[in-house]
């Protein structure tokens, strides 16, 4: 009788189930990620054969079934105790996760926010998803979660105070710089938190966490500079090549992406980035666009963009060839 308790609890699988997770069996993701340390203790033997049942006791004398009985609960109570013991063992404490678990997670998300474009940073991305991984098991998703969103506040208004002291010529660029680096240390860190959004922060806030993450960018820096960016931007497109054109679609592109109502500010300036952002063209503004069009290229040509001879000799020969109704064409009109 003993020898068939034991088989059969060592053919049991465990299953973890928690506020966290939904039953996750034993030989699943989680055995195959940590092993066995952090699955739960194996339930009781579950009784299997028709000696277990009713039937199989009526046989038997009432001495001899009672002392049967006794010994099987006798042993399950044994093997449920160590199992939990060895469980028990892995706990991760609230002491333990601030004091070990999170400050390897700290110094990760440190290098990760810093970090310039091309960097290779050293640090384990699999410990650090283990890291999460366990924390999330263990309950302290909520904790992380805090212990995340302060952290990254904190650096935010770091950046944002950098900002305030850059001067005119150079505030458009750090700009571009923190929003860039920014939206590329999110592209590490929300899959190394994957676990604690998909089983704490999409079932219990009904958020995500990259949403979360750019929300705080906008109100920590955005918010707080689009109008000293803005008017710097509209001079900068007033004269062109004032900055490189990466800079300025990477940063209307960004605002867009963060606010996009930030269009009413200047529709134009939006237009020349964001497709159909401005209302369709119309046959009775069809002077006006031509004025705009002329007024854009005597603006090039004082700056030094003035097409040469040969330029100009290819486009009077178009212009021979298809006539008046070429240029019509070209605003939708035959």
């Amino acid at each position: 009788m003993e020898e068939e308790s034991m088989e059969e609890e060592g053919g049991g699988e465990a299953m973890m189930d928690d506020q966290n997770h939904n039953n996750w069996g034993a030989g699943g993701y989680g055995r195959h990620l940590l092993g066995e340390r952090l699955l739960p203790p194996a339930g009781p033997p579950r009784p299997a054969g028709p000696e277990h049942n009713g039937a199989g006791l009526r046989g038997c004398e009432p001495g001899a079934a009672a002392g049967r009985v006794g010994a099987a609960g006798a042993i399950a109570a044994i093997n449920i105790s160590a199992s939990t013991s060895k469980f028990l063992m892995n706990v991760i404490t609230i002491e333990d996760y601030k004091s070990t678990y999170w400050p390897k997670l700290d110094s990760a998300i440190d290098q990760l926010l810093t970090q310039s474009p091309g960097d290779y940073i050293p640090i384990s991305y699999e410990q650090i998803y283990s890291c999460v991984y366990k924390c999330v098991c263990q309950q302290h998703s909520e904790q992380m979660y805090s212990d995340l969103i302060k952290k990254i506040t904190n650096h935010l208004e770091r950046v944002s105070k950098e900002l305030q002291a850059s001067p005119p010529d150079l505030y458009i660029e750090r700009f571009n710089v923190a929003l860039g680096q920014y939206m590329g240390a999110l592209q590490s860190i929300v899959p190394l938190f994957i676990y604690m959004n998909k089983f704490y922060i999409e079932t219990k806030l009904n958020r995500d966490l990259k949403d979360d993450l750019i929300k705080l960018f906008t109100e920590h820096v955005a918010e707080k500079h689009i109008y000293n960016l803005m008017p710097l931007l509209l001079e900068a497109q007033s004269t062109p090549f004032q900055i490189t054109p990466s800079t300025m679609a990477n940063i209307v592109k960004g605002l867009y992406t963060l606010r996009p109502e930030w269009v009413q500010m200047a529709p134009a300036l939006f237009s020349k980035f964001i497709p159909n952002i401005l209302p369709p063209a119309v046959e009775s503004e069809l002077q006006e666009y031509a004025a705009q069009d002329q007024k854009l290229q005597r603006e090039l040509i004082q700056n030094g963009f003035a097409r040469g001879d040969q330029s100009r000799k290819r486009a009077g020969e178009e212009l021979t060839y298809n006539g008046s109704s070429a240029c019509a064409s070209s605003r939708g009109y035959r």
